[in-house]
């Protein structure tokens, strides 16, 4: 496994995805200082990139500001076209990009391939949005007048994403604003820049202006502080913990921006008695696992009915015990590295807080034969309301199973967190599936299904899970502003 993604970038046909220059105004620039990139699984360094500071920023705005009256001008269609062709060099070029990403972030390389694809498919849905903009006339209150309400561009944004989705995340947000009208600058997560200066590389290539998409690397403190208090900056998108979003918030009020935050989660995953078991099972490793469960989607509270409550566990672990953990590059692999040794020693605190107040660990497998971030996946059984992990999201492969005995007991304990971003319901019955659609207090609801993401659906949550929406016809409205037009005297 050693020197695995190493060997891999070294076979890169394009060599410049990983000259780790970052892009200001138009020029590559390789910084006096450099900062190394690891391999999560080995902890090997594999690549540098340049560490940009505060006054690179200061750059990077300057320039969007220069930029966005022309980007603005453009025609909608003229803007969609080069965002369709952004996204079809991502897709030329996948495979690249998607060992790019396993090999900083860690996950498995089925899963890279995927979100390449998912990440594309945020460019083509904002190229074609970008021209439905619409505004409203609307009848006037006013005699002889004419009223209407019209949707322009907000002005130059900034994204800071993270590192579980290092490409998806800069697509979701860039293609919405590029399709708005609006100059952005990104700063990627700092485990993960090779894929963000990669994307950046076909940004340029797919014609996109100097100045209107640029991507900056270094301390997010360093780099985050200009943009919260600079006034040219006039909207922000973050994706990340529900810590730093507070943190962000604030900063950004000084300055009245327009912030979009998608942030924790800690999804209930609701399984009722009438179901397929099989199906359940199914769904819940579906909805646990994927992004080696570094998710805020992730099942974080399995909820299963009593009358099957043991069937499932016995099940669920029989199906955990198949998956296989191992570098992300390894073709076998189901479950990768922790991205970060912070997440896997958040996973093991919760498994033994867990076990200490009396949970059963099924499948627990601590040992760090294959390196500190790795987290082997680990089945919870018996979890009670006062452990870590029925209160604080996991983001690792360690799935926790709560039994229930009522409708309503289940929906007063799914609904007991101040996350509210996703959650998921198992019934075969349709009253009950459109009651709890109803009752349960998160921004997106899975009914029988673990997928249910994508360019056309609003992504975000409630409570503190965030503010705004990503993805969908609303997430083009972050990067706007509604402005009035009341047409007076229009008698001859």
């Amino acid at each position: 496994m050693l020197g695995l993604a190493r060997s891999h970038l070294h076979r890169l046909s394009r060599r410049d995805f990983i000259a780790g220059g970052v892009l200001i105004d138009g020029r590559w620039v390789a910084g006096e200082q450099r900062d190394g990139v690891i391999d999560p699984a080995t902890g090997e360094e594999i690549a540098d990139v340049a560490r940009c500071n505060a006054a690179d920023m200061n750059l990077a705005v300057a320039a969007a500001e220069r930029s966005f009256s022309a980007w603005r001008e453009l025609l909608p269609a003229r803007r969609g076209a080069i965002l369709r062709s952004w996204a079809s060099l991502m897709l030329a070029h996948s495979e690249e990009l998607a060992i790019l990403v396993t090999s900083e972030q860690g996950k498995p390389l089925a899963e890279a391939r995927s979100e390449i694809a998912y990440g594309a498919g945020f460019l083509e849905w904002f190229a074609a949005e970008g021209e439905r903009a619409y505004g409203e006339t609307f009848p006037s209150h006013k005699s002889r007048s004419l009223l209407q309400v019209r949707m322009q561009p907000i002005g130059v944004a900034a994204a800071i994403t993270p590192w579980n989705f290092p490409v998806a995340m800069i697509t979701r947000k860039a293609g919405a604003a590029l399709a708005a009208g609006c100059p952005i600058i990104v700063k990627p997560a700092p485990e993960t820049p090779l894929s963000a200066l990669a994307v950046a590389r076909l940004a340029e290539e797919a014609g996109v202006p100097r100045g209107v998409f640029q991507v900056l690397v270094g301390d997010p403190i360093e780099l985050s502080t200009p943009l919260l208090s600079d006034q040219r900056i006039r909207a922000l998108s973050f994706t990340g913990s529900t810590q730093v979003g507070r943190l962000l918030l604030e900063g950004a009020a000084t300055t009245v921006k327009k912030v979009s935050l998608e942030l924790g989660g800690h999804a209930p995953f609701v399984v009722f008695d009438d179901v397929d078991l099989d199906k359940a099972v199914k769904g819940a490793m579906a909805a646990k696992f994927a992004t080696s469960g570094q998710d805020c989607l992730a099942a974080n509270r399995i909820y299963v009915q009593r009358r099957i409550y043991d069937a499932f566990v016995e099940s669920f672990a029989a199906a955990m015990a198949q998956l296989k953990v191992g570098h992300g590059l390894d073709l076998a692999t189901n479950i990768g590295p922790m991205t970060k040794l912070s997440v896997a020693s958040k996973c093991r605190a919760q498994i033994d807080d867990a076990v200490a107040k009396g949970a059963r660990a099924i499948s627990a497998n601590q040992g760090d034969s294959l390196g500190p971030s790795f987290v082997v996946p680990t089945l919870l059984s018996d979890v009670s309301e006062d452990m870590l992990i029925a209160h604080e999201e996991t983001f690792g492969p360690v799935a926790a199973v709560l039994p229930f005995e009522s409708e309503e007991e289940v929906v007063a304990r799914a609904n007991a967190s101040e996350m509210g971003l996703a959650g998921y319901v198992y019934t075969d019955s349709l009253r009950r599936a459109l009651r709890l659609s109803e009752q349960i207090e998160c921004g997106m609801v899975g009914i029988n299904t673990a997928s249910f993401t994508g360019a056309p659906i609003p992504f975000g949550g409630w409570k503190q899970s965030g503010l705004g929406r990503e993805g969908s016809r609303h997430g083009l409205a972050e990067y706007m502003e509604l402005k009035y037009v009341c047409f007076g005297d229009l008698a001859d």
